[in-house]
């Protein structure tokens, strides 16, 4: 097995001050909120694997299908010796490229979970013992530092997660990536496309019941992490289409008027009967719309791939 190289960039407590940071604010505002980021303990990454085997749910078959069919192009079109992967969890999207990208010298998995970080490159050490592992534990929406590596590097990030950004979050987002890289790197990206409106509701209020189960997932994560009293059966989960902004809305619903406290924040929450707390939004996009995001940061597509049903896309764009 070759060795790979771990760097903390973030403290030891900076998931648990982040957590209580977004815990107080998204819960003091109006309407209140809570990010999608949570959702991720080890019980909601089980969901999510089990969501992403789901008929209703196409974003992962979809993505799976064109990196597949296309990596070979994706070689040849950046010739990378370099990949660096924004929010990796396990690689598992990325070994097709990894199959398909001949002068790869180093690959750069970031993530916050050093568990997930630690897994994955010590298999792909042990099935590639001659690819340099230099794994990052960061938050990449917070700024990033890159190790030395050669160039031209491939940054990728994929799964649609760009979606769970606001507009003006996903601009400051796509202008870190861009500080990120020189003059002949690329960006590979994966966006969700628009389609029906029932198509997309279904993907995220799957008739099993599964999604249900993540979104209230959050509920208990503050409950556990923070010594929240939420009752997670007093809460449906809801999905809806917001047509004007082109997003999918997950949102929790109080069953009956509620107070919730949360020791840890010395902080008690109002909910009234019906109201809403916002846990995701994941747009939807148009290739006119991610070329004019990625232009505003300073990057060029210069190619544009869908699954053969036109559903989602990845895109790859250049640093000129």
């Amino acid at each position: 097995m070759s060795p790979y190289q771990l760097t903390r960039t973030l403290p030891e407590d900076a998931t648990g001050a982040a957590l209580r940071a977004d815990v107080l604010h998204g819960l003091t505002s109006a309407p209140k909120t809570l990010p999608p980021k949570w959702f991720y303990d080890a019980r909601g990454s089980e969901l999510f694997d089990e969501i992403t085997a789901l008929p209703e749910y196409y974003p992962t078959r979809a993505e799976r299908e064109i990196l597949l069919s296309r990596s070979r192009e994706i070689a040849e079109a950046t010739g990378a010796r370099t990949l660096v992967e924004l929010g990796s969890g396990s690689s598992d999207k990325t070994r097709h490229l990894l199959d398909d990208l001949p002068d790869l010298e180093t690959y750069i998995p970031v993530d916050v979970s050093e568990s997930a970080l630690r897994g994955a490159a010590e298999a792909l050490g042990a099935e590639r013992p001659g690819l340099r592992i230099h794994a990052l534990i960061a938050d990449f929406t917070l700024g990033l530092t890159l190790p030395d590596s050669p160039g031209p590097r491939l940054a990728a990030f994929l799964g649609g997660t760009i979606g769970n950004l606001l507009p003006a979050e996903r601009a400051t987002f796509l202008a870190s990536v861009r500080e990120l890289l020189r003059p002949g790197d690329m960006l590979l990206l994966g966006t969700d496309l628009v389609k029906d409106e029932s198509v997309l509701v279904a993907a995220y209020d799957d008739a099993a019941g599964v999604t249900a189960a993540f979104d209230k997932n959050v509920l208990s994560v503050v409950n556990r992490e923070l010594g929240a009293d939420f009752d997670p059966d007093a809460f449906e989960h809801v999905a809806l289409w917001d047509a004007h902004h082109e997003w999918i809305e997950m949102r929790l619903r109080a069953t009956a008027a509620q107070t919730v406290k949360i020791p840890a924040l010395d902080l008690a929450v109002e909910f009234e009967a019906g109201e809403e707390l916002r846990t995701e939004i994941s747009a939807k996009f148009r290739e006119e719309g991610v070329r004019a995001e990625l232009a505003g940061a300073g990057l060029r597509m210069t190619h544009w791939w869908t699954d053969a049903q036109g559903r989602f896309a990845l895109s790859l764009s250049r640093v000129d």
